[in-house]
């Protein structure tokens, strides 16, 4: 079970942002040769993918509203994505201990994803796009971070994005009164951009 730790924190990111996490680590695989990342990660194929929706959600995660629509896109993604990672990385192990990481890394995923997305829903009824940015330029960074330090010290970087998860958990239970908010609010946003094209239809 020696893959626990970073399939757990790697979990945590994917849920966070699932592509700079495939990203951050087959650049530490390719050209760090660190032992523990799967070789399939650092294929230039999957560089090249990963760097090119790493690029798009770089920029759609910044924008009010888009972002929670990308979230809602994600919901299956960022776990899948997590499970996957994880499952790679326990391969030379047994089946029920493969599916024990892999259960491990896309559950965190899931949880992380859910506590992300309800936090940017709270900060979306803020009136200004500042906070969206300053948020999501935190999360890039820690992302980055966390799993930079997953790849050569995966049991403080477990500790980390442990005490990352239960403050985001308490930050959805302060916020929820401000969640229902922006819940409401994003959709009345969808509603808005769908209007046009059913009123012309209507015409």
């Amino acid at each position: 079970m020696e893959a626990l730790p970073l399939a757990f924190t790697t979990g945590w990111a994917s849920g966070i942002n699932a592509y700079a996490c495939v990203l951050i680590l087959g650049l530490l695989g390719r050209f760090a040769d660190v032992d523990q990342i799967p070789d399939a990660l650092g294929r230039t194929d999957v560089l090249i993918v990963a760097g090119v929706l790493f690029a798009f959600e770089f920029v759609a995660d910044k924008i009010p509203y888009v972002d929670s629509a990308w979230d809602t896109i994600s919901t299956v993604i960022r776990p899948t994505v997590g499970a996957v990672i994880a499952a790679l990385m326990a391969s030379d192990t047994t089946t029920l201990n493969q599916a024990i990481v892999a259960a491990t890394g896309g559950g965190v995923a899931l949880i992380s994803h859910l506590i992300k997305a309800s936090l940017r829903l709270a900060i979306n009824t803020s009136p200004e796009p500042v906070t969206n940015i300053a948020v999501s330029s935190g999360e890039d960074v820690a992302v980055a971070g966390v799993v930079s330090l997953a790849a050569f010290h995966p049991e403080i970087a477990l500790i980390i994005s442990a005490i990352l998860l239960v403050l985001g958990a308490i930050g959805v239970y302060l916020a929820m009164r401000l969640i229902r908010r922006g819940l409401a609010r994003y959709r009345a946003w969808r509603e808005r951009r769908t209007a046009p094209a059913n009123g012309n239809g209507a015409l």
